[in-house]
């Protein structure tokens, strides 16, 4: 049994959903179950949609949603012959899930509309590429993933309840492969136990494809992506990153922490529990032998660059020189927890306590209206957050020239800086 991941990036144009059935051809006779994210930039099409809605501008909401609509039925009618009827009913009745949200007024808090409207993306992309690949020859069978995760209501960032889902996944999943070698469904989204949609965090898809690995006892999950492998940096943003053929898990795990894109955050403990290796493969070669991620040690890797744009600083200060101690910092850390936010970088001083994040507005409001209440609070925004592992002192004074630095943390291993 294998897991195989296939991004956002691999089925954003009929050539690669094309490719998707390539590539599942090299692997004729394997049992496998694959995960798909939304098409392309669906996602952040979507999360307009939510905005707008949440905003009060239904008709706004409802016009970005009919573009959605219709770039997957346009996908849909240039790939499928036999099966478009069939598709596009299936897709309707997903369209139909979203619009009756939208006309209706909002109510409850944004992380909720936003997992329901923005859920809709990978429904849509399986639903079409599980048909291609049907009408190609590529024999499958779809579910609906949120039948089987059943989160908890923490929207935008659902945690999982692993022995429902694992019954689910014993009971409905299992028993599939003895009809079929392939089985897809959707990354990213589960459900309450209310049926309410959930998501699991930005990248999601790729923990999703690692619970359903650890449950289904795999011999690998292969993420495919646009890139070789594992780079030392965004080759996008940096043409010197260079391709790390092989990792340890401890290392992936340190790189997502600190925001590195290839490997979402929750993605490697699923797999570190039952030792299951990790392999990173090229979308567009797949005979390239691309990174695996294991659990022995790993010497002699190079600098591994990652940098956050759209940081903002926060800056809580005591209002009477008295030290920002233990219970300050415990309150901060419970509207931390309240609202669902993760800080990037902390440093706490005797009268302040400094901490950089991800400049999502509405939570940036939220968390110093309620800090002001027992400290001042000061915000900055438009900063970036560079961290290097395994840095060289050169290249963190190359990486930084012409910056001002605004705060910087360093251990032997990783130096963290956050510029201006």
């Amino acid at each position: 049994m294998k897991v195989f991941k296939f991004g956002g990036a691999s089925v954003n144009s009929i050539e690669r959903i094309q490719q998707v059935a390539n590539i599942l051809r090299l692997y004729e006779g394997e049992k496998m179950l694959i995960v798909i994210s939304a098409m392309g930039k669906t996602t952040n099409a979507l999360e307009k949609v939510a905005e707008a809605f949440f905003a009060g501008k239904k008709e706004e909401s409802l016009q970005l949603f009919e573009q959605v609509k219709q770039q997957h039925l346009t996908t849909a009618k240039y790939l499928l012959v036999q099966h478009y009827l069939a598709c596009e009913q299936e897709l309707v009745n997903f369209f139909t899930e979203v619009e009756w949200l939208l006309h209706d007024e909002p109510v409850r808090d944004y992380d909720y509309y936003y997992d329901q409207i923005v859920c809709i993306g990978e429904l849509l992309s399986t639903t079409i590429v599980s048909a291609y690949l049907n009408e190609s020859g590529v024999a499958n069978k779809w579910i609906d993933v949120r039948d089987i995760f059943r989160t908890d209501e923490t929207f935008r960032d659902a945690n999982i309840d692993w022995d429902f889902t694992r019954k689910q996944v014993n009971e409905q999943v299992k028993p599939l492969f003895s009809s079929t070698n392939r089985v897809i469904t959707q990354g990213f989204i589960g459900a309450t136990d209310e049926n309410e949609s959930t998501t699991l965090g930005r990248e999601g898809s790729d923990y999703t494809a690692a619970v359903f690995a650890n449950m289904l006892d795999a011999e690998s999950q292969t993420i495919w992506k646009d890139v070789e492998g594992v780079m030392s940096a965004d080759p996008k943003k940096f043409p010197e990153a260079t391709l790390m053929p092989e990792l340890n898990y401890s290392e992936v795990i340190e790189m997502a922490y600190y925001g590195a894109q290839v490997i979402h955050p929750k993605t490697i403990k699923p797999l570190q529990n039952k030792g299951i290796p990790l392999l990173v493969k090229c979308f567009l070669e797949p005979s390239l032998p691309g990174t695996t991620i294991h659990n022995n040690p790993i010497k002699g890797l190079p600098p591994i660059i990652v940098v956050k744009e759209q940081q903002a600083l926060l800056e809580l200060s005591s209002r009477d020189f008295s030290f920002v101690g233990e219970k300050a910092v415990g309150q901060l850390y419970h509207l931390f927890e309240n609202l669902n936010i993760k800080p990037n970088l902390t440093q706490n001083g005797a009268i302040s306590f400094l901490c950089a994040l991800d400049d999502k507005a509405d939570k940036i409001e939220q968390l110093a209206l309620s800090a002001s209440g027992f400290l001042d609070v000061n915000v900055e925004k438009g900063l970036s957050l560079l961290t290097i592992r395994h840095y060289t002192p050169d290249l963190l004074q190359k990486m930084t020239a012409g910056r001002t630095l605004v705060l910087q943390q360093q251990t032997p291993d990783t130096v963290q800086v956050l510029l201006r």
